[in-house]
């Protein structure tokens, strides 16, 4: 028998207009016994059309997407759609609220429990409500990310290698519309519990960002994260009007060698900026013994050809965190 998800909606999916309402969870804990998280969501839907799935703050130290989701709640107007946006900010609401990358309750990383559990942790369920109520509904989904408090990016958007090439030539048609600065092919390094699979294995059209990162947002990335909703919405004829398009950047990660982790725990010296073009072998950065001077640093080199695109944020690293991450140009044809 399947369990019915705890979670209740405050509006109506099918309702024309604009309606600004919360997903119900129940939550008993010491300070409310019968308490209730309440995560925001805004639904605007005019007519028959398709629909589009807004999201921000899968992981809650990522601020580009709920910034510019936010902004779209309360400036969006129901009379300019043809179809339905449903726009959730703060997905791992919890997190979001702690301004951490996983929940403070359970400890559940969002973009790792797919397809959730209606009998699970808290951050199962939400996944849950996703995987079976919102993401069925959706033609389109948009899941914003940056590289949080511990990794930054060159400011991309991005999809996946599918086995439905149908299914990938409308996603990666998705991702020029959005128009970020580059535009990647990513490779992910473990996707089985993602919420990006649980949407390309239901079919949809899925894109979703990286937009630099840091624990916190720029103006530049702000506007990139607007600029790519303007033209999403126009692209699958949600609103009308043509795309705002300037140049973009192909990239694409064709194995693992793209990545470099660190094997060494101190100091972090970046070597090289982000956006630049480097060879295999090239110094991206070294690692300084903290724990006592005079010793020789560990350095660490690019494998492959391409640009530096991603690389760890904070002044020190540990063993096995992510340190660079190198992508390959792809010629326009």
């Amino acid at each position: 028998m399947t369990t019915t998800n705890p979670i209740s909606a405050t509006i109506n999916f099918n309702q024309d207009g604009v309606q600004h309402g919360f997903l119900k969870l129940p939550h008993s804990h010491d300070d409310s016994g019968w308490g209730t998280m309440m995560i925001p969501i805004t639904v605007a839907r005019n007519g028959e059309g398709p629909t589009i799935l807004f999201t921000g703050a899968n992981h809650g130290d990522e601020y580009e997407g709920p910034i510019a989701l936010y902004d779209l709640a309360h400036s969006i107007n129901a009379n300019e759609l043809n179809g339905r946006v449903i726009i959730v900010p703060g997905m791992n609401y919890p997190a979001f609220r702690a301004g951490k990358r996983t929940s403070p309750i359970d400890g559940g990383n969002m973009n790792r429990v797919f397809p959730g559990n209606p009998a699970g942790t808290l951050t199962e369920k939400i996944a849950d409500y996703f995987q079976r109520t919102l993401l069925p509904m959706a033609d389109f989904v948009v899941d914003f990310h940056s590289g949080g408090k511990t990794m930054e990016f060159v400011p991309f958007c991005c999809v996946h290698v599918l086995e439905d090439k149908a299914q990938q030539a409308r996603c990666v048609a998705a991702m020029q519309a959005f128009n970020a600065p580059y535009s990647m092919m990513l490779l992910e390094i473990e996707a089985t519990n993602m919420y990006d699979t649980a949407a390309e294995s239901q079919g949809k059209t899925f894109i979703s960002t990286e937009l630099a990162g840091g624990g916190s947002a720029s103006a530049a990335t702000i506007a990139i994260a607007k600029k790519g909703i303007r033209n999403i919405l126009r692209h699958a004829g949600i609103t009308k009007g043509k795309l705002e398009v300037s140049n973009t950047t192909m990239l694409d990660m064709p194995d693992p060698d793209c990545f470099v982790f660190s094997e060494s725990d101190g100091l972090f010296e970046l070597c090289v900026d982000l956006g630049a073009e480097v060879k295999a072998g090239t110094l991206l950065g070294r690692v300084h013994d903290i724990k006592r001077t005079g010793q020789v640093p560990t350095d660490y080199h690019a494998k492959i050809n391409g640009v530096f695109s991603g690389r760890n944020f904070p002044g020190q690293i540990g063993m096995g965190d992510f340190l660079g991450m190198i992508a390959v140009k792809v010629e326009a044809n």
